[in-house]
């Protein structure tokens, strides 16, 4: 029995010492590779996978499923992406850029060019205004040209007049004709008397002729032109020297601009202007402005710029209104940066843009504050913030935007970012799907009463009763912005017509008025 039990024990040992040796060999050497150190390595690394969208780069999501936005399937975020990006930028692929048309253009120097609109009125040239006076006086006993607006060439008769002085000095020079032998000085005198009252010398002949005095002489016109203003009627009794026509002389026109304080260190003599006038659309005229007023008006605040027309195909007509504009150059602003409109986005106090940058990943914008300089038509010149090689978005600029707002990066609106959205989470709990959404619900709430404000101040621009373009006139720049539909949509800020969208034109105070009354609205 003993030496059973002393051999039985003797094969144990030895088996278990088989046992251990071979389960060192099977399991000793591969620490870490059991089932729950695999599992829990998978998790690891499915946790560190960032899912996003190809359209739509700021959504970020710890699992994959489809884009919030646009619906497409999340693909993984590479590791290094965006690795040397600025953090403030805002990734964009090149089919996002084409969906939401975006396009850019490299900054560059120029010498900036301002149009300055112009409106104004035909008039008189006063230099070719002459007042016709009767050089005899006494009664109108015949009247020929009866109305205003008439044309009469030089020489042509325009009245008949009764003179009894006239009537004396010519029974002087009869009487002097029969001693004119003995004294011919007072023969000679009697004729230049009656030269002095304007008779020919044929005239003076024909009484000398017959040997009998005329009662009435004609009024001829000293020059050729338009009668612009009739003084006398029928009947009435005339000074020597006084006027009884106004005639003007119209195959020269000068044509009157206004020119509002912020635009006169852009108008210069010699400047060119093209205007037009409402009666004959499509018809372009050109000038020179020849003079500037010294004086500023007290009441408008314009000077006076002067254009001399040569109007001798008669299409202008005096008192007609003109609108204009001049290409002036910033001589101050010379060699600067200029960028179009359409690339800026202003927010009332603050202009920014987006620049363009790339990375071995894709297109990146990123936005930037710049400040402006005066507009120049459809550019902005830029004083600060931009240089020269620089890369910008010039269109598009709205949907970078919206990007990053979606992204939490400083955009428009949030010069400081803000929260991410980041699509739905469907992890263990859904209180962070609550929240986005009830974020998602408190924005567009924002936006609706954003929009009602909108409308509401939108609303105010539609003008009613008797409308003041200077009371519009906020910044006292001496324009606004008016529709060209329903020009009683009138603002002092550029922006839409409420009522049918159209982007409202910038006018000056003049021509929004005249609009105005053209087309039958009551104003101040």
């Amino acid at each position: 029995m003993k030496a059973i039990d002393k051999k039985t024990l003797i094969i144990a040992s030895i088996t278990l010492i088989i046992g251990l040796l071979a389960g060192w060999l099977i399991f000793g050497g591969n620490k870490g590779t059991s089932h729950d150190d695999l599992e829990h390595e998978k998790t690891e690394i499915a946790d560190e996978t960032v899912w996003t969208c190809s359209m739509h780069p700021q959504i970020r999501q710890n699992e994959p499923g489809d884009c919030p936005i646009c619906g497409m399937d999340l693909i993984p975020l590479d590791d290094d992406q965006n690795s040397d990006i600025d953090p403030n930028a805002v990734s964009m692929s090149s089919i996002a850029m084409q969906l939401a048309d975006v396009s850019t253009a490299i900054v560059g120097k120029m010498n900036p060019i301002k149009q300055v609109r112009l409106s104004g009125k035909v008039q008189a040239d006063e230099r070719l205004v002459y007042s016709q006076s009767s050089h005899i006086p006494g009664r109108i006993e015949k009247l020929l040209v009866n109305f205003t607006g008439e044309f009469v060439k030089k020489g042509q008769i325009i009245a008949y007049i009764y003179s009894p002085e006239l009537v004396t000095t010519q029974e002087e020079l009869l009487e002097a004709q029969k001693i004119a032998e003995s004294q011919p000085q007072l023969f000679t005198s009697a004729k230049e008397k009656l030269k002095n009252w304007k008779l020919s010398d044929k005239q003076i002949e024909e009484i000398l002729t017959t040997g009998k005095t005329q009662d009435e002489f004609p009024i001829k016109a000293d020059v050729a032109g338009f009668v612009t203003s009739k003084m006398i009627n029928l009947g009435d009794y005339v000074r020597r020297g006084e006027t009884i026509y106004e005639i003007s002389d119209l195959s020269k026109l000068w044509v009157l601009f206004d020119v509002y304080e912020s635009d006169m260190n852009c108008i210069k003599k010699g400047n060119k202007v093209d205007f037009t006038v409402a009666s004959m659309p499509g018809n372009s005229f050109k000038g020179n402005i020849t003079w500037l007023d010294p004086i500023i008006d007290p009441k408008t605040r314009v000077v006076k710029a002067r254009v001399e027309y040569n109007n001798a195909n008669g299409k202008l007509k005096p008192e007609m209104f003109v609108s204009g504009f001049v290409e002036a150059k910033l001589t101050n602003k010379s060699n600067s940066i200029v960028v179009p409109k359409t690339a800026v986005m202003w927010t009332g106090k603050r202009s920014v843009v987006y620049i363009k940058s790339n990375s071995d990943k894709g297109v990146n914008f990123i936005m930037r504050e710049v400040t402006l300089g005066p507009a120049l038509g459809e550019s902005y010149l830029v004083e600060s913030g931009l240089m020269e090689g620089e890369e910008i978005a010039i269109n598009g600029t709205f949907s970078i935007d919206a990007a990053a707002q979606l992204a939490g990066k400083p955009s428009m609106m949030s010069p400081d970012g803000g929260p991410a959205m980041t699509g739905h989470n469907h992890g263990e709990t859904n209180k962070s799907t609550i929240k986005d959404e009830q974020k998602t619900q408190n924005a567009q709430d924002h936006n609706n009463k954003i929009k009602q404000s909108s409308n509401e101040d939108n609303s105010k621009i539609i003008r009613k009763g008797k409308i003041d373009v200077y009371e519009i006139d906020i910044n006292k720049d001496g324009k606004v912005f008016q529709d060209p539909m329903h020009w009683n949509v009138i603002s002092d800020e550029a922006g839409k017509c409420p009522l049918c969208k159209m982007t409202l034109e910038e006018v000056t105070l003049e021509s929004a008025k005249s609009n105005l009354m053209k087309n039958g609205f009551k104003v101040k």
